[in-house]
């Protein structure tokens, strides 16, 4: 048994549980390259506005989140709550 962030006591799921299909691909994965399985990682997906410009800078927080708030779509999350 291993302990959670919170001190809980947790088990270990049995390999029963898990698929075959989903262990037969974790295993795979683990005998790629480091090198192979950083490239497979990570997955860029655009993101309207913020990726059009190289950077952006602002004088003050508040600054950046008006632009965020007038200028990128809700959905990326970064307007204000």
């Amino acid at each position: 048994m291993t302990k959670n962030t919170d001190n809980t006591e947790r088990t270990p799921p049995d390999l029963a549980d898990i698929p075959a299909e989903w262990l037969a691909e974790f295993e795979a994965a683990a005998r790629r390259p480091l090198k192979t399985r950083f490239r497979y990682a990570f997955i860029h997906t655009y993101k309207p506005v913020l990726d059009d410009e190289p950077y952006r800078s602002f004088d003050t927080m508040a600054e950046y989140r008006k632009w965020c708030n007038e200028n990128l779509p809700d959905w990326l999350g970064y307007g204000s709550v």
